[in-house]
């Protein structure tokens, strides 16, 4: 069993492979860039903001495309519980009980 700080830089380090993959072998129209990709056990959506916020959820595999969803929760709950928090300091990791259940 891996440490959870061992499991995110995994992730992390996924993530930006496939994303820098996927700018290399992509047309130079592309809107989009990466959205998502399965597994055999889960789906992982992607979504950057324009300032290089990275938000993933993992997924059923049935799920669709969540881009609007996950642009949702940037811009009504991280915007508005995050950024605009005076006791919130940016940086620091987001905790809540809420992320628990």
């Amino acid at each position: 069993e891996i440490s959870m700080d061992e499991e995110l830089k995994l992730m992390y380090g996924m993530i930006f492979s496939i994303k820098s993959f996927i700018m290399r072998i992509s047309p130079k129209d592309m809107q989009e860039g990466f959205l998502n990709f399965k597994t055999n056990k889960y789906k992982l959506h992607f979504y950057e903001t324009p300032s290089g916020l990275k938000f993933i959820m993992n997924t059923d595999l049935n799920v669709g495309n969540i881009r609007d969803v996950l642009q949702q929760l940037f811009s009504s709950i991280y915007v508005e519980y995050v950024v605009r928090n005076p006791l919130s300091e940016l940086g620091e990791p987001i905790t809540s009980e809420l992320f628990k259940t």
